[in-house]
């Protein structure tokens, strides 16, 4: 696919279609990116767990660290993760009917804001429009732990990943980082094995979950991008379970918010049906 390079006069207004660039990667171990994606009002694909090699990167969570792309549109996203990962198969399939989708609000709804909740039923409305079946998927009980388990695995891990950098020049290292790692070593080696276990758990079951369906629709933030300020990129609760999970999420742009930023909503497959997911 060929690019056309485009100069930008940089005294106008930065927002999600700046054009400096057609394709990045992300690196995804709680949110980022998918919740970035969204803030942006741009494609996110987190593939499927190790669909994406990691070599050259450095590790917070080997359980969780997943590669992905974002992109202006889902086919160039799927289009550059086929090609650095040698699966052919993450093509966008544009002669594919009408989608069966599940509407998963998921346990963490309550911490999602006005706008997105309002986003999700317009979505479901004009989805079944256009002729998608719709039908609301409720995750499991057991689900409710993974958000609590996906913390306890990127502390415990993240911390053992960065005991080095901790050890010689912890001083140079960003107090919010430093913080999150030094707490996970008060995790129990016995809490850490734990969240594996039902981490396991909940991916065997997972599959089950959709029942028929293709793919599910699940909020991709809680609401727009917070202020703009150098402590905080914004809340990964969303995304943090679909990562431990090791499912593929798209994030697809869908509106905007009250103060006219983008808002997203996140397409979520099953393990290993990214090109599904894609479609």
């Amino acid at each position: 696919t060929a690019y056309e390079i485009v100069s930008r006069d940089w005294s106008s207004d930065v927002c999600s279609s700046d054009l400096f660039f057609p394709l990045a990667f992300g690196t995804q171990t709680a949110g980022s990116v998918i919740r970035p994606a969204a803030f942006c009002g741009i494609v996110g694909y987190k593939p499927t767990y190790a669909t994406i090699a990691r070599a050259g990167a450095m590790i917070g969570s080997d359980t969780l660290d997943t590669v992905g792309t974002l992109a202006r549109t889902v086919p160039d996203a799927a289009l550059l993760a086929a090609a650095v990962s040698r699966r052919d198969d993450l093509r966008v399939d544009a002669a594919a009917g009408a989608p069966r989708i599940g509407l998963c609000r998921t346990h963490e709804w309550d911490r999602t804001q006005p706008e997105t909740q309002a986003l999700f039923e317009t979505a479901a409305r004009t989805l079944g429009a256009k002729g998608s079946r719709i039908v609301e998927i409720q995750l499991p009980q057991r689900f409710a732990g993974m958000l609590a388990a996906q913390r306890t695995v990127m502390g415990y891990e993240g911390a053992l990943n960065h005991a080095d950098e901790l050890n010689r020049a912890a001083d140079r290292i960003q107090p919010k980082l430093r913080e999150l790692c030094e707490s996970g070593f008060n995790i129990a080696p016995k809490d850490y094995v734990a969240a594996l276990a039902l981490a396991r758990a909940c991916r065997a079951e997972l599959s089950g979950v959709f029942g028929d369906c293709d793919v599910l629709l699940a909020p991709s933030a809680p609401g727009e991008a917070p202020a703009l300020t150098l402590g905080s990129t914004g809340d990964p609760v969303m995304n943090s379970v679909w990562t431990l999970l090791y499912a593929p999420v798209v994030n697809v742009p869908a509106g905007h918010g009250p103060n006219g930023l983008p808002l997203g909503l996140s397409v979520v497959g099953r393990l290993h049906d990214d090109a599904r997911t894609l479609t």
